[in-house]
């Protein structure tokens, strides 16, 4: 297990996505430490004094990819007090506190794996999409949903990753056209595999409904992992 440090960062740049979405790009201090594709940070806005007690902090899935030592990025849309906090305050070289490597999403790289991805859920699966091989054998579907086109964020990454990997396949899933993420859309493809795990990222209301698909579909619970944020 890595060990936890925490970390002075910059903000290299920030980029508005529209609807209030961001992804902001941070310089750290020290190398990241060593953390697997799933993990989180929690990044502060105040600054931290060493043996104090560490500001208030959210969780945010790690965007970038653990071979990037001299970077982090996340996505995040504004939800309550701290983000919209976030909105107004970070901007390229305003300095921030991250402290990582936390969490257990990890999308297990031996077995087949179906990724649903809403919005900046999509977040806990680009370091795993970034990592993998051309060569992997376990197939990987991935559903990814958002409100509108242009906040498809993650878009070009994830459709260059299925041109380089033929074991990765990815369903870009507009709700303002196709209507939201749903299992019975995504089923004809998830037939096809004998025996996969089930890993969904996004907000509550998605993961209880396509849980509970999932389960009218006979998966059995223990094959579905949440990585459940507000």
């Amino acid at each position: 297990m890595a060990v936890v440090r925490k970390i002075p960062c910059l903000v290299r740049t920030v980029t508005d996505h529209g609807e209030h979405v961001y992804t902001v790009d941070l310089e750290p201090a020290a190398p990241v430490p060593g953390f697997r594709p799933g993990q989180f940070l929690h990044l502060a806005l105040d600054a931290y004094e060493p043996g104090g007690f560490w500001p208030e902090s959210r969780v945010f899935s790690i965007a970038s990819s653990p071979k990037e030592r001299d970077r982090l990025a996340i996505t995040y849309a504004v939800k309550g007090a701290f983000t919209g906090r976030m909105e107004r305050e970070l901007a390229s070289g305003v300095s921030a506190w991250v402290k990582l490597p936390y969490g257990e999403f990890v999308v297990d790289p031996a077995r087949d794996a179906v990724l649903f991805a809403g919005g900046t859920g999509i977040t806990a699966f680009t370091a795993f999409l970034q990592s993998l091989e051309p060569e992997r054998a376990a197939h990987v579907l991935l559903f990814y949903g958002a409100r509108t086109p242009d906040l498809f964020v993650y878009g070009p990454l994830v459709e260059a990753r299925a041109r380089d990997v033929s074991s990765l396949s990815c369903h870009l899933v507009c709700e303002a056209t196709h209507g939201r993420l749903d299992v019975a859309a995504a089923w004809p493809e998830i037939v096809a595999l004998p025996d996969p795990v089930f890993y969904l990222s996004g907000p509550p209301q998605m993961l209880g409904a396509l849980t509970a698909q999932l389960c009218e579909r006979g998966v059995a619970p223990e094959l579905i992992r949440t990585d459940a944020w507000e």
